[in-house]
This record gives C-alpha cells, structure tokens and sequence, in this order.
C-alpha cells in the first residue's frame, strides 16, 4: 500500500517557493540579466544549430547570429531616431494643443471644482494649518549622476545579456545534456534535454510566427496611418508592430497613442475617429483571425492566464518581466506536457489542448548516450 505524503512536505515546497519569490524580487538585477539571456538563447539557438549542422563552428556560428540581430536592431532605432526625437521635442507643443482643445470641458470641470472647493471651505470649521516648507529642487548635479548612473547600470545588464546569451549559444544542447548526466543517470539527462529541446523549438516557433505576425500589423498600420495623412506614420507602425508583443496591453497602449496624435493632428472630428477605428479593425483582424490561424491551438493559453502574468511580470520585475511573461507560461506548458502527471498543469494554462510529446523510434538512454558522447 502506498503511503500517504506527509502534509509537512506541501507546506515545505510553499515555503521555498516562497523564499525563491522573495530572492528573485529582491535579486533582480542579478537575475534578469540571466533570464533575459535565456530567453535570447532560446530564440536563437535554432539558427544557430541549423549553421553547425552545416560544418560551421558553434561560436562562429552564435556570434554571426548575435551580430546580425544586434545590427538590425541597431539600424531600426537609427531610423527611428529622428521621427521619436522630434516627436519628443514637440511633446510643449502637444501639450498646449491638447489643453487647447478640451478647454471648453476643462472650463465645466473648474467650475464643479470650484463648487466644490466653496461647499468644502463652508464645512470645514477649523483654520488651515500652515503648509510645510516646499522641499528644494534637486540640483543639477544630482541629476546628471542620476542619469549617469542609470546609463551604467543599462550598460552593464546590456553587456551581461550579450555575454551570457553567446556563451548559452556557443555551449548548444550537448553542454547541456552533459551537465544534466553529472547529476542524474543517463535515462533523466535525456529526459531534461528533450524537454529542453522541445522549449527550444515551441519559444523560437512562437516567437517567429509572432513576429510575422506583428511585422505584418506594423505594415498594415502603416499603410493606414499614411492614407489617413497621419505625422511619421512609419513611427507609428513600428510601435504598433513592436508594442503588439504585449498581449492585450500593447495593442491598448498603441490605440490610445494614435488616439492622441490623431487629436492632436487634425480637427474634424470624422478624421480624428477614423484613426482609432481604423486600427482596432487591425488588432481585432490580427487577434481574432492571423494568430489563431498561423499560432494554432498548440500554443494557445488562456487569456485570464496571460494578462494575469503580464500584471505579476510588471509589477515583480516591471518592462522584463513583462517581456518574460509569456514565454515563461510557453515553457511552463511545454514542460508539463512532457511530464506524466503534467495534465491538470497544461489544463489549467490552455484549457483543452492537451497533447503529450515523447521521443519515437529509441530509448532515452540511447537518445542520451548520443548527444553526451
């Protein structure tokens, strides 16, 4: 008969799941550099064993991945520059056509505050205390070693990303495996490298597609935005392509910025609203018809599950957080589908897409045996 589990066990893994929360809160800036390293070495290891497959050397191989991405995003925000500075440096302007605008509501809502603030002085009995002393501006000084400081900081984690990812990548699976066999028999090394192969391979063909897809919305986008004679309407595809890798939230954020500059652009009220509708006819096309279609139900989660971990990512480690949510949930499902009692897991995260994958064709020992050696 088997024997009960002891209750003290359930209370054990909450505590140093617990204890592993409050160090990766407070550790932050040591673990994100790591996490988001992983992430890149995860999306990029496929290239990167397709070119050594070919003859070509593991390194050589990682570092030409690395140098081409870090190109392209380099020449992205080159040309992106110029459009995001003016708009920054207009940012008074905007704001004294914005306060223009609405200053017909703005007069309603002085008046109702003033009713307000008469109605509160009628009632309160008692003489206002005298207000503290106002707290001296920061120093010019303080500022600058402020941003200095800031700059160092985004240098360093940069530079540990890029670091860390060439090593995951030069390393590859077979490092891997090898380091799994130190701790466990050849039967569970080759276990956690099939699990960690099929990671590999859903995060990298989530993300292409997801890519793709989102490449596409920014075409779309800005196509729209220049037949709707929209300012810079290449900036505002590619926010629209780069903010849509945030469910839900991106797509928000990128309705109420086009939503402002629309306001703040024109005057009719028909060329305001065309805008606003016009995208939310291409985020609704790309939620509701390109990604089921292209992502397919292997990687659908469920969507209280994703806002929910969009929510914890941003408020535990804010923007990379949010950046690791999903293919966090991504891997969370593709491990539990490998694992025998994983089904209730892969339920609860994508409610009835339930497919378990195991090696076909020979043993895991074997499967082990060939990668280690």
């Amino acid at each position: 008969m088997k024997s009960p589990r002891p209750r003290s066990s359930a209370a054990l893994v909450t505590l140093v799941i617990g204890a592993a929360g409050l160090l990766l809160y407070w550790a932050h800036a040591v673990f994100v550099p790591i996490a988001l390293a992983v992430l890149f070495s995860l999306l990029f290891s496929s290239p990167v064993e397709a070119l050594n497959s070919r003859g070509l050397p593991r390194v050589i191989s990682a570092v030409l991945i690395l140098v081409i991405f870090l190109s392209a995003l380099a020449g992205a925000a080159y040309g992106l520059w110029a459009p995001g500075q003016k708009w920054l440096a207009a940012a008074p302007h905007t704001a004294s056509l914005i306060q223009h605008k609405i200053a017909p509501a703005a007069k309603v809502v002085q008046r109702i505050e003033v009713v307000t603030d008469r109605a509160g002085k009628l009632t309160d009995s008692a003489p206002a205390a005298a207000g503290s002393a106002a707290t001296p501006p920061a120093s010019a000084a303080s500022e600058a070693e402020g941003a200095m400081v800031a700059t160092r900081a985004a240098l360093i984690g940069t530079l540990t990303v890029t670091i860390l990812t060439l090593f995951l990548l030069s390393a590859g699976p077979p490092v891997i495996a090898r380091m799994a066999a130190t701790f466990a028999d050849d039967t569970h090394a080759a276990e956690i490298l099939l699990v960690y192969n099929a990671i590999r391979s859903e995060v990298a063909r989530y993300y292409a597609t997801i890519f793709m897809i989102n490449l596409g919305l920014g075409v779309a986008t800005f196509a729209c935005m220049w037949t709707l004679g929209m300012p810079n309407p290449a900036l505002w595809g590619a926010v629209a392509g780069v903010l849509n890798f945030i469910p839900y939230v991106g797509s928000a954020t990128t309705l109420f910025i086009l939503s402002i500059v629309a306001f703040v652009s024109f005057d009719g009220i028909g060329r305001i609203l065309a805008v606003p509708a016009t995208y939310l006819v291409l985020a609704t096309l790309e939620g509701q018809v390109a990604q089921p279609l292209l992502v397919g139900r292997r990687l659908d989660l469920n969507s209280i599950i994703v806002f929910l971990a969009i929510w914890f990512g941003g408020w535990f480690w804010g923007v990379p957080g949010i950046v690791l949510a999903i293919p966090s949930l991504v891997a969370l499902k593709v491990a539990a589908e490998h694992h025998k009692h994983g089904k209730p897991l892969v339920e609860f995260l994508s409610p009835g897409t339930i497919k378990r994958f195991a090696p076909r064709g020979r043993s895991a020992k074997t499967e082990a045996a060939k990668i280690i050696t």
